[in-house]
């Protein structure tokens, strides 16, 4: 069965990373499931100096995206290649290979570690940091924003988009919420 060899890649895969992040997997369980899905959960005990707090932004920081956004859209579109209906809507402006090619640094974004960034900000003194996840940009942007110790304001410039998803996401009718600042990555 596909099973009896996806499912030891898949944790092999699994291993290796949690290898290159410094820790071990232990325990774990399987369940048969009609979707090949793999997840754990890292935790650690750590001193205080060896993270960055979300709350001590001062004025004259600079927000930096470690990572490209579009993420959602990306896969979605990956996924619309088998579905003619959703695939007209947006073949006007991706083409299949701008598909796949987002596709493929979307999984390249998600798979890699963080640890670099996460190097550069303690060397670099950061004085603040989050994660870009369920609630988009803006919504984790906000979140920062509300909780500084110190009176600051942040403004968004720029933002690092996966090439095309910006056109798919407005060929979508906005449905991701991408350039709102609301798609999940």
């Amino acid at each position: 069965k596909e099973r009896d060899v996806v499912i030891p890649l898949m944790m092999r895969g699994f291993k290796d990373s949690a290898m290159e992040a410094g820790t071990m997997v232990t325990g774990g369980h399987t369940v048969v499931n009609p979707w090949c899905t793999i997840g754990g959960v890292a935790s650690t005990v750590c001193q205080p100096n060896e993270y960055i707090v979300p709350d001590n932004a001062v004025v004259g920081d600079v927000l930096v995206l470690t990572k490209p956004l579009g993420t959602q859209v990306a896969v979605n579109a990956h996924q619309w290649l088998d579905q003619p209906e959703r695939w007209n809507r947006i073949k006007l402006v991706v083409s299949e290979e701008d598909v796949r090619k987002a596709y493929q640094r979307a999984m390249d974004s998600m798979a890699r570690l963080n640890r670099i960034a996460a190097r550069l900000m303690h060397k670099y003194n950061a004085h603040g940091a989050t994660d870009v996840t369920g609630f988009g940009l803006l919504g984790h942007a906000q979140a920062l924003a509300k909780h500084q110790k110190n009176e600051v304001s942040f403004v968004i410039h720029n933002l690092p988009v996966i090439a095309k998803m910006a056109a798919v996401a407005k060929a979508c009718g906005n449905m991701f919420q991408l350039l709102q600042g609301h798609s999940a990555e």
